[in-house]
């Protein structure tokens, strides 16, 4: 993806494949001994058992400019907790597991369920949120990144990438979000992002109209990507989504909360793979059927925030309007395949279409049914304001949990 084109929207920095990785390293770590650089990893305990994350973990050991690791850790028992901190004791860098089940851990969601504060459901967003939690009460950090632990191309490259933007004294970028294709075993990936962002963006514009914030969300060449880093001044006002709308979610706040010119995307790798999400087709519930639906109210909330009215009509004319335009952008992405040798099944491809174009009608009824849903998690700046001795709780759990299995 060696171009350099801008979109005019928000800063693109490409891979150029001018300068060497090993000095953009160089240059990260003269950053961060003014910058401290932390890194999120959001992770399932049965992640522990697969090889990505193995390898992920091997390529973090030998990246030098990280003042910490949080890794927030979900659905584990508590000899798995023993085993996860067994597991990541390999990494020479400062670094924690938060046990997010632990009964520690549990009396904190209590408190905030006392307050009407906790979130609604688990998942990605609640343990991304409890890790930001953590780090901004520890005070010490001036960048954060994320990304996921099922990356099975990672490279210590895509880290320094993403936080170079951010790290940069001298760039003025408070977001930068990572970019990619979505390549893997000889096939064309990145389903949702091809198959329904793209297109409903393309077909709101069409049905209601110019609004910038669309333009803005087409401005991104991945908006779904996993990969975020932030300054993180920017944290405590931070909304994040608990249910899939995680990722367009983040971009709808730096959309809300920054100036265009803070926010930017980067390249970050030259094919990019993960575990993948089935269709679930007869289950609305999981796999990639709850997460378009997610995502379609996503955007449906923050157009209505916005000034956007929605009707049924609307999302009638928007299901068909979607239809038609997935169906011809599938058209270039199969020829666009075959090109370059990658296969692409048209019938699963039209399948999933057909299930997006009925999901944009489930989450048009749902949202005009009940427009005042905010799947939102409370912003830090709130649960302190209601409880100033929370995250310091918080980290004292994370301590204790620590210190109990090290005891027995």
């Amino acid at each position: 993806m060696a171009d350099f084109h801008q979109n005019g929207n928000i800063a693109t920095l490409h891979n150029l494949r001018a300068g060497s990785v090993q000095a953009m390293e160089h240059a990260v770590t003269t950053f961060g001994q003014s910058r401290k650089i932390t890194l999120i990893l959001p992770s399932l305990y049965s992640e522990l058992e697969a090889p990505a994350l193995a390898h992920i973990v091997d390529e973090l050991a030998q990246v030098p400019y990280l003042h910490r690791i949080i890794i927030g850790l979900d659905r584990a028992d508590r000899d798995q907790f023993t085993h996860a901190t067994q597991y990541f004791a390999r990494l020479p860098q400062d670094h924690v597991v938060i046990w997010n089940d632990s009964p520690r851990q549990k009396a904190i969601g209590a408190r905030l369920e006392a307050m009407g504060l906790y979130p609604a459901e688990p998942g990605k967003g609640k343990n991304v949120w409890s890790c930001l939690g953590y780090l901004m009460a520890c005070r010490d950090s001036d960048v954060v990144a994320i990304h996921d632990c099922d990356i099975t191309t990672y490279s210590r490259e895509m880290l320094t990438r993403l936080v170079y933007p951010v790290a940069n004294p001298n760039f003025p970028y408070q977001l930068a979000k990572g970019y990619y294709p979505r390549i893997g075993n000889g096939s064309m990936n990145g389903r949702v992002t091809r198959l329904l962002i793209s297109p409903i963006l393309i077909a709101l514009k069409k049905v209601i109209g110019d609004r910038d914030y669309i333009d803005y969300l087409r401005s991104f060449r991945y908006p779904l990507s996993g990969e975020f880093a932030m300054r993180t001044g920017m944290l405590p006002d931070l909304r994040i989504p608990s249910d899939w709308g995680l990722e367009i979610g983040v971009l709808s706040e730096a959309w809300r909360n920054l100036a265009p010119k803070s926010v930017c995307q980067v390249e970050i790798a030259d094919a990019y793979d993960h575990k993948h999400q089935d269709l679930s087709a007869q289950d609305a519930g999981t796999g990639l059927n709850r997460m378009s639906t997610d995502i379609c109210k996503a955007i449906f909330r923050k157009l209505a925030a916005d000034g956007t009215v929605f009707t049924t009509h609307i999302f009638r004319t928007l299901k068909a309007t979607y239809y038609r335009t997935a169906l011809d952008l599938l058209e270039s992405y199969y020829n666009d395949a075959a090109m370059n040798g990658l296969t692409l099944d048209r019938h699963r491809e039209e399948q999933s279409i057909e299930l997006f174009a009925e999901n944009i009608m489930r989450a048009g009824q749902v949202f005009l049914e009940n427009p005042s849903e905010t799947p939102f998690i409370a912003t830090w700046s709130r649960v302190n304001a209601a409880d100033p001795d929370l995250m310091r709780d918080m980290l004292r759990a994370v301590a204790d949990d620590y210190d109990e299995i090290k005891g027995a």
